[in-house]
């Protein structure tokens, strides 16, 4: 058996090299609330603002986190659909994401991330979907 605090350490000891690279941190993790960091510098497009993408990058970890802390005992949780608005530009600090459940199903979930500057002004709103697999018992 798998304990959220298991797997909320284990995906802070394994973030993977991406996320690593892009500095991105859990600082919160819960089944009803995944919060992490991530800062803008080194994650800008050639205008000096924070990429969509590495707004997105911070979404799907976030929400994926999310999943696998509502996965269920023997499930495991993998990305199958995002989406991203982004509604204004970050140039400095550290962005926040925060990601909630939208649906918690039994082979489906949905969270939304929102993702704020230092001044807690909306960056980007984002969606994901996580399929819900059962883990091969070998």
């Amino acid at each position: 058996m798998t304990s959220n605090e298991e797997i909320a350490a284990f995906m802070r000891e394994n973030m993977g090299a991406l996320n690593l690279r892009m500095g991105v941190e859990l600082v919160e993790t819960s089944p009803e609330r995944v919060v992490g960091t991530m800062p803008v510098e080194g994650n800008t497009q050639p205008y000096g603002l924070l990429h969509g993408g590495a707004s997105v990058v911070l979404a799907e970890t976030l929400g994926s986190v999310a999943a696998a802390l509502n996965a269920g005992e023997g499930r495991f949780a993998v990305g199958t659909d995002i989406n991203a608005t982004h509604h204004r530009s970050a140039r400095q600090g550290l962005v926040t994401g925060v990601a909630t459940p939208l649906h918690l199903g039994r082979t489906m979930s949905s969270f939304e991330i929102v993702i704020t500057d230092e001044d807690g002004k909306r960056v980007c709103t984002s969606r994901i979907t996580c399929a819900l697999l059962a883990r091969d018992p070998s």
